[in-house]
């Protein structure tokens, strides 16, 4: 009998100046990956040109060229690495350019292992896919086409928890959850998670109130036809849960009633594949 074939072991690069980081990140994904560390960009940028790597874990301020710049150089070169950025850098600036530069992902330092764990599990997981667009990069207007996918959904969902981070987390986190629910619907059944559809979402944010609108590709739906949503018979909670097992849905099914309780204005258009989603902040 033949041998059973290992799988190979993923190949991530850190470029990152601080030896602590890249310490860390070899301990967290010591199962998994190999690591390869440089600390400074050329170095990195020499590194990715002389071999492949899966996932690339890239500081911003870095000593010799800032990591945006990094970001840019690589979109124009046409590299297919995955990039997550790494970075002490809070401000919603560089956030929206990485975002524009179609980083996978933005983690705030200090971040534990479990969150580059479970962030280059993600990275490994997901296929190529369609990139994010950005339509409107402001930071009162984020305007964004992205692709019917749940990872899509998902990194669009931690890039607007973070844009929105000087806000408290007893205003941001229901909002943030009721967000998700709505991207998750979005891409699930107006989309019908197929990566050549595109669900188009715009995040305004003023003095007063936070605005998100989400337009998905579907023909839309009807209330009365959500024998998956507990929204439909909120007594009927098990039930709910029993068919979207059957549909071979995530678990869920409270979301609408969620969503109703959280947000301060909900607003569907006529053929309800549209939706404005309002928290006024007082």
């Amino acid at each position: 009998m033949a041998a059973p074939q290992s799988v190979p072991r993923k190949q991530v690069l850190v470029i990152d100046d601080d030896p602590s980081i890249h310490d860390l990140v070899a301990y967290a994904l010591r199962n998994t990956a190999d690591v390869t560390s440089c600390a400074n960009a050329s170095d990195g940028l020499r590194t990715l040109e002389a071999r492949p790597f899966d996932l690339l874990l890239l500081d911003l301020g870095l000593p010799d060229i800032h990591g945006l710049d990094v970001l840019s150089r690589l979109r124009q070169a046409g590299s297919r690495t995955r990039v997550a950025v790494i970075t002490a850098d809070d401000t919603p600036e560089s956030l929206l350019r990485a975002i524009r530069e179609n980083t996978y992902e933005y983690l705030r330092k200090p971040f534990t292992m479990e969150q580059i764990a479970e962030l280059a599990e993600r990275a490994f997981a997901t296929a190529s896919e369609p990139e994010i667009k950005v339509l409107s990069g402001k930071r009162e207007w984020l305007e964004l086409s992205i692709p019917c996918t749940r990872d899509a959904a998902e990194r669009i969902e931690h890039f607007v928890r973070q844009l929105d981070s000087d806000l408290s987390l007893d205003l941001m986190e229901p909002v943030a959850l009721a967000f998700r629910e709505l991207l998750m619907n979005a891409v699930e059944w107006g989309g019908g998670l197929d990566p050549q559809r595109r669900v188009r979402i715009s995040c305004l944010r003023t003095p007063r109130m936070l605005f998100y609108r989400i337009a998905d590709p579907g023909p839309g739906f009807k209330f009365e036809g959500l024998t998956h949503s507990a929204a439909v018979n909120p007594d009927g909670i098990f039930a709910s849960s029993s068919v979207r097992q059957e549909k071979g849905l995530r678990p869920g099914g409270l979301g609408i009633l969620m969503i109703r309780e959280i947000a301060d204005d909900l607003i569907y258009n006529e053929p309800q594949n549209d939706v404005v989603l309002v928290k006024y902040l007082r």
